[in-house]
């Protein structure tokens, strides 16, 4: 299947990524929209995003005022450059004769600019370059040259605008267009099109998502039928059941009180928080404790694999978790909560291993407080940090940490006083680089 590549831009340039596209022609579908004016972008883009894959924008103008609008679909832009303003003043020096000591740009980058003129060894008196630092106006850019021109300051100008240039032109002054090179052209379709067969493939991963509630076969007696049970299974499947539909997954039931959910990675991320809100329903229906896993791989067996780990990482959160598996091997959760961290657990590090080892922490827990140290943006921690994210208590978290500090993996660096009366509080940092002072 064709990706479907929407161009925004002026009628000169769309025209020439259609003739470069046609090397594509067998991987895209090219849906062209020429404005006359910029400001147009931001409702092409609102009113067209169901016709396209990704979005292609002729340059950074129309590509920020794209921005604008509420499509959430892959944007990219044509990034001009030194080969860009090597075409313009090579049109302008040699075909028109026209001097290059003094003239006035806009929006490439500085350096691309005195770049061009060294590399071409033409001098220069004055250079006036007009920074962009975001949508400006079409008339704005386009005063910056007329007042330019106007004072004898410049004797040439080059803008990277259609708007602009028409602007220029009708009024006399010379001006000339710095447009995208084929071979610029070339590479941001390439680009576009290796991202978007990534996230296809993403969105197309297996997922397998574990739902478990525990001791439900404690309610049953070892006598009698229990219809209690019964009726509480119905009604959890019939919610499970219905959140299945909305991700068109696949549901099983695999023994009391455990269930199995297959579908795709693009259909859960479109139902959004809806895992969360299931736990949530779950939790109405019964106070049994109840956890979600989810899993992401290539196969069903890795997603599978992937969703029990991360139900493992659920169970031994609390009563209501949701822990999800990356098919690379990445921990993130709980989901449900907004101090949520993302960790792996394994490790490719030796030295830390045999450390770790040594230590006797986990290389899980190790992970999961390096990434809490992450989240909390200080580079250190303290005991009480630990045992409120992961759930343990302060005296593990103190013995953690001095477990660390020993084989060399953290160290002591502070200390900041309790909020109540008690001992001041020991500030740790853990993490790799620690090694280098305990060699």
């Amino acid at each position: 299947m064709k990706t479907r590549v929407g161009v925004v831009g002026p009628r000169d340039s769309i025209q020439l990524i259609k003739e470069v596209a046609k090397e594509y022609e067998n991987q895209l579908d090219l849906v062209p929209f020429v404005y006359s004016r910029a400001e147009e972008t931001t409702s092409i883009v609102e009113e067209n995003q169901h016709l396209v894959d990704i979005w292609l924008f002729s340059g950074l103008t129309p590509y920020t005022l794209a921005k604008k609008s509420t499509s959430n679909q892959p944007f990219f832009y044509l990034k001009l450059n030194g080969s860009s303003f090597m075409k313009a003043l090579l049109e302008a020096g040699y075909k028109d004769q026209k001097c290059l000591n003094n003239i006035s740009i806009d929006m490439l980058d500085e350096k691309d600019i005195y770049e061009t003129y060294g590399d071409l060894q033409i001098t220069h008196d004055n250079i006036y370059w007009y920074e962009y630092k975001g949508y400006t106006p079409i008339q704005e850019i386009s005063d910056f040259h007329i007042n330019l021109f106007n004072e004898g300051k410049v004797s040439v100008c080059v803008t990277c605008l259609s708007d602009v240039f028409e602007n220029l032109r009708v009024k006399g002054i010379p001006v000339y267009r710095s447009t995208p090179t084929r071979a610029n052209i070339r590479s941001t379709i390439s680009l576009a099109l290796q991202y978007w067969q990534t996230v296809h493939f993403k969105q197309s991963q297996i997922t397998v998502m574990l739902i478990k509630m525990d001791n439900m076969e404690k309610i049953e007696s070892p006598h009698v039928l229990s219809y209690e049970l019964h009726r509480l299974n119905l009604e959890l499947q019939s919610a499970i059941l219905d959140f299945s539909e909305t991700i068109a997954g696949s549901f099983v039931a695999i023994g009391i009180g455990t269930y199995i959910i297959f579908s795709t990675r693009g259909s859960l991320q479109e139902a959004g928080e809806q895992s969360v809100q299931l736990l949530e329903k779950i939790a109405l229906i019964t106070d049994l404790p109840s956890n979600i896993g989810i899993g992401y791989g290539d196969t069903a067996l890795a997603a599978e694999e992937n969703a029990r780990l991360a139900l493992h990482h659920a169970q031994n959160y609390g009563k209501f978790s949701v822990f999800v598996v990356e098919n690379n091997g990445v921990v993130k959760g709980p989901l449900e909560d907004k101090q949520s961290i993302s960790f792996g657990f394994r490790n490719e590090n030796k030295e830390i291993g045999d450390k770790l080892k040594q230590s006797g922490v986990s290389i899980t827990t190790f992970n999961k407080i390096m990434a809490v140290q992450k989240s909390l943006g200080r580079n250190a921690i303290t005991a009480s940090e630990i045992a409120e994210w992961l759930k343990m208590t302060q005296r593990n978290a103190r013995r953690i940490l001095t477990d660390l500090t020993k084989v060399g993996i953290a160290e002591e660096i502070g200390e900041e006083a309790p909020t109540s009366r008690g001992r001041p509080r020991k500030i740790y940092r853990v993490g790799l680089n620690i090694t280098a002072n305990h060699s």
